[in-house]
């Protein structure tokens, strides 16, 4: 085995990795190196949702096709759970080699690609198909190609719906709803940016203390997709869910770039190829557990407001000062998107 890969988590799961690892290193007496059941490469794969998550599902089709068309070569773990750390955290690992694979969000790669600013902007998209129209082509592969000097390697596109409010308090249909309302955000400075151009207050706080936010009236109302709504249970506590869909912000699966250089050319092929077939995969189960949630919050009583393209047109119109205060140096990449979907 030319090379094994180990990232120490904490507790149960370093144990657990690690014996998994040693396992893989170990073979019988007699046994030949040339063995096709001995890998030459046991590498690692972050990420941070649940297990019967679509991404986490993706992460699972990934390693087991690399397997499959590497005669069992290469062999990927895959650690579910965020048990090697947060997505920046991850990142910050493969930029020397310690993760070797991750699926991560557009947005804490911004922070080490600026250039993926773009595709965080709110409104860009007049749709999924329009986003993938231009993921999906010389724009995007211009957005992949884009990491020189980061210490990644780009290798697919994954999806990860559309973000949009819900409260308990009303539905909302212009800008004007959300004035002086108190909406939960993420830790980033473009969302409170957007939250304050509606007329709201931006409020960031953890994930996992919204629900009891909106319980206790800490806040007036939050965004996230449809799997986070429903699967946080937070449509318990806030039954109106406006379809606006602000953003939609990809996610990637990457590899360390110092992972990357010590595979030979017809691995990396084989580990692009596989990478694009599983995205294709993670794209149907994510479309299909969208469905799914938003079935279960409606069907538990919840209103739904679906908001007309001239209805989105306004919300659109009062975030425009986003796009030159946090991507001035990327207009004509805005520009080319937005044409995109005019054709």
């Amino acid at each position: 085995m030319r090379k094994i890969q180990v990232v120490l988590a904490s507790g149960a799961a370093a144990v657990l990795l690690g014996a998994v690892v040693m396992l893989a290193g170990c073979s019988s007496p007699g046994r030949k190196a040339e063995d096709a059941s001995v890998p030459e490469y046991v590498l690692t794969y972050a990420e941070n949702q649940a297990e019967d998550y679509p991404t986490t599902q993706g992460a699972y089709r990934f390693a087991e096709l690399v397997k499959e068309k590497t005669g069992g070569k290469i062999e990927i773990l895959v650690n579910a759970g965020g048990t090697l750390g947060d997505e920046k955290l991850v990142i910050e690992q493969m930029q020397f080699g310690g993760v070797d694979f991750a699926r991560v969000s557009v947005s804490p790669l911004s922070g080490f690609v600026p250039k993926l600013n773009v595709l965080q902007m709110p409104y860009l998209y007049t749709g999924a198909d329009h986003m993938w129209k231009v993921l999906e082509g010389e724009i995007g592969d211009d957005f992949l190609d884009s990491f020189d000097g980061s210490g990644l390697v780009a290798l697919s596109w994954y999806d990860a719906g559309a973000r949009s409010f819900y409260n308990p308090v009303k539905p909302i249909r212009r800008p004007e709803d959300l004035k002086g309302m108190r909406i939960r955000v993420q830790e980033s400075e473009m969302m409170v940016r957007m939250i304050e151009l509606l007329g709201g207050t931006a409020v960031p706080t953890p994930y996992d203390e919204v629900y009891s936010a909106l319980q206790t009236g800490k806040i007036d109302g939050a965004e996230n997709n449809w799997p986070s709504y429903e699967s946080a249970n937070h449509y318990e506590v806030a039954k109106y869910f406006t379809v606006d869909e602000h953003t939609r912000v990809p996610e990637l699966q990457i590899v360390s770039e110092a992972t990357w250089k010590k595979l030979t050319p017809e691995y990396q092929q084989i580990i692009r190829e596989c990478a694009q077939e599983s995205a294709r995969y993670e794209r149907k189960l994510w479309k299909e557990r969208s469905e799914d949630s938003a079935r279960k919050v409606q069907n538990a009583g919840c209103e739904v407001t679906t908001l007309t393209p001239q209805e989105k047109q306004q919300f659109q119109e009062a975030v425009t000062p986003i796009y030159s205060e946090f991507c001035g140096d990327y207009v004509d990449i805005i520009d080319e998107i937005v044409a995109a979907g005019r054709e």
